[in-house]
């Protein structure tokens, strides 16, 4: 079972350009940035009471991040599901007859493991499991 909403992630084109909206203009508390090679993206993490918002900048053109901006424009990409066992929670959605798009975890960022469902199985919204590591995971 899901235990919060972990973040949601928006896609952006500019962290530079992006982030004074967060950070002045909402107060939100910066915690860190990261670059995600395996991903293509550069991603910086801002504190919502127990939940984050993760804001996605393309490192190129060929990121996921910077197909779904030329498409879609920037906005909201994903809701971050936080799970304890990532890999029990993709055997149980496959079973309850979702599309994962990774049917194996990945490495996300901040060390965590992290999966998507296919967003054709889940009313077009594109869902990621997160299951961070045990000191972070309460």
């Amino acid at each position: 079972m899901a235990k919060k909403i972990d973040h949601i992630g928006i896609a952006v084109k500019s962290l530079e350009a992006s982030l004074p909206l967060y950070t002045e203009g909402l107060k939100l508390n910066l915690l860190g940035i990261e670059e995600v090679e395996s991903e293509g993206v550069k991603v910086a993490f801002l504190k919502v009471g127990e939940s984050k918002i993760e804001l996605l900048e393309p490192l190129h053109g060929e990121s996921p991040i910077a197909k779904f901006i030329e498409k879609k424009g920037e906005g909201i990409h994903h809701i971050a599901l936080g799970v304890d066992n990532i890999e029990d929670r993709i055997k149980q959605i496959k079973e309850n007859g979702l599309e994962m798009i990774n049917n194996e975890p990945k490495q996300g960022a901040a060390g965590a493991k992290v999966a998507f469902l296919h967003p054709k199985s889940t009313g077009r919204v594109l869902y990621e499991l997160c299951e961070k590591p045990q000191k972070e995971n309460k």
